[in-house]
């Protein structure tokens, strides 16, 4: 076989095959005996018809045909390997001869990945937010714990923010009751604004047994957009109670025995978390330092893939939510010429990445072991909801684990591009992402390891 590459751009070639007929004869065996099984001819069991009598009776050329089909993602990969490339996307193949028994010639035109060169990445430095932790952040989160402890209790005043409610409402239009704007011994927390427009402002100042009506906009069911009046009755008030910050407390609502060594927890798990984002920005900010570096010629069908799978995906959730692309448009104050330049922006975006993050990972020679793999697929799984076993089975099934597989490898090169870029925090001080990205793991992430461990029999199986 013979393949000439002819680059039409830096992002697409053609390819032109010369195959020898004898290199068909496997596939044209094949499609022999796949239509003589298919054919009924007097005289002939099915599967036992002699070649001259199928290309008499059915043609030569229709089993040529189903010969050149067949072997044809066959040819097509050897020709790839032979012209050297790495091809991306669907291929368009056209069968220029078929001159039957001497030679197969057709020509692949199919985009490639271009080639470039990716720069040294210790030159490039980013800034991230610091983690110095401030009274203030601690305090805060202890009331947050404090409201976790907070019980209720019945009180003899009017409502105030902050106060839980007992209540009934009733709204109607027009004199007309609304059916489904009713409801009965309700709990409402007073200052979260989350029923009605005007509610909470109608509701503080009341008093249990007192009642008061107020108009709003409805906001669902038959008689949404128009105005209503609502009659809210109160029918018990009852205050949060907060627990005292003390010795106390600390003993209740954690296994330290004092506030000192609560606060300090505190103190210790904000500066982790805010550690933790500095890894994040790190890896974002870092990527976004890189990708400015280097200017990529993009595959347009691959652009045009990615583009329409954004599209799609975006049609399907607004089609579960009930929603409309127009709605959608409407509410994100958007043109159709806007939200396609958008999709377009967000494509070329996401290929670009990949281009990068895969040319790094072959430039470094990483590769993923089946820990790895194994710990991506427990991830996704935690993130939809499912058991590990299960999406280790979907994806082997579907043969997408290659898939799994290409995005461990990206986060790999997007780790390895925020721990060489040189990254500060704002106060100046050098922080260093690969001791964060490999400090000892938390109780918690110990505990999604054994999750990981569920779905490794699986994938090293299906990986066999």
């Amino acid at each position: 076989m013979k393949t000439d590459v002819e680059e039409l751009s830096p992002t697409r070639v053609r390819l032109s095959v010369e195959v020898p007929f004898d290199e068909l004869k496997p596939s044209l065996d094949k499609a022999y005996r796949e239509v003589g099984r298919q054919v009924r001819i007097p005289g002939f069991r099915p599967g036992r018809v002699p070649p001259p009598v199928i290309d008499r009776r059915v043609g030569r050329d229709v089993v040529l045909n189903q010969a050149v089909n067949d072997a044809m993602p066959d040819l097509y990969a050897k020709a790839v390997a032979d012209g050297d490339i790495n091809a991306l996307g669907q291929p368009e193949v056209e069968i220029t001869s078929l001159d039957d028994g001497k030679e197969l010639t057709f020509t692949v035109e199919v985009d490639i990945r271009p080639r470039f060169e990716l720069p040294d990445l210790s030159s490039l430095s980013v800034t991230v937010d610091d983690t110095l932790v401030t009274p203030d952040e601690v305090a805060e989160r202890l009331a947050m714990l404090q409201d976790r402890f907070a019980s209720l209790k019945g009180v003899q005043r009017p409502v105030a923010e902050g106060d839980h409610v007992s209540i009934d409402l009733s709204a109607s239009v027009g004199g007309e009751p609304v059916e489904d704007a009713q409801a009965s011994g309700l709990s409402y927390p007073v200052g979260s604004e989350s029923l009605l427009d005007g509610l909470d402002q109608a509701l503080i100042g009341m008093s249990a047994g007192e009642s008061k009506t107020f108009s709003t906009e409805l906001a669902g069911g038959d008689f949404a957009g128009q105005e209503a009046d609502v009659t809210v009755t109160v029918h018990s008030v009852k205050a949060k109670e907060v627990p005292g910050l003390d010795d106390d407390f600390a003993q209740m609502a954690s296994e330290f025995d004092t506030l000192g060594e609560l606060r300090a927890d505190t103190r210790a798990q904000l500066e982790r978390d805010k550690a933790m984002r500095q890894v994040v920005q790190a890896r974002d900010l870092a990527l976004d330092a890189l990708l400015d570096q280097v200017d990529i010629p993009l595959p347009e069908s691959v652009v045009t893939e990615e583009a329409k799978h954004n599209r799609e995906s975006i049609e399907n959730q607004l089609s579960r939510a009930g929603a409309s692309l127009d709605g959608y448009l409407e509410m994100t104050n958007q043109t159709e010429e806007q939200f396609e330049a958008d999709i377009e922006q967000r494509a070329q975006r996401a290929v670009k990445i990949s281009l990068v993050l895969d040319q790094l990972a072959r430039d470094e020679k990483l590769g993923v072991d089946q820990g790895e793999l194994s710990a991506y697929v427990a991830q996704q799984a935690q993130q939809m909801g499912v058991p590990p076993d299960r999406l280790a089975q979907q994806l082997a099934d579907n043969n997408q684990l290659g898939f799994a597989a290409a995005e461990v490898l990206r986060g790999k090169s997007t780790n390895l591009i925020a721990e060489r870029v040189k990254v500060t925090d704002k106060s100046g001080n050098p922080v260093d992402i690969a001791a964060a990205l490999n400090a000892p793991l938390t109780p918690a992430e110990e505990a999604a390891d054994e999750d990981e461990d569920e779905v490794l029999a699986a994938t090293e199986t299906d990986e066999a």
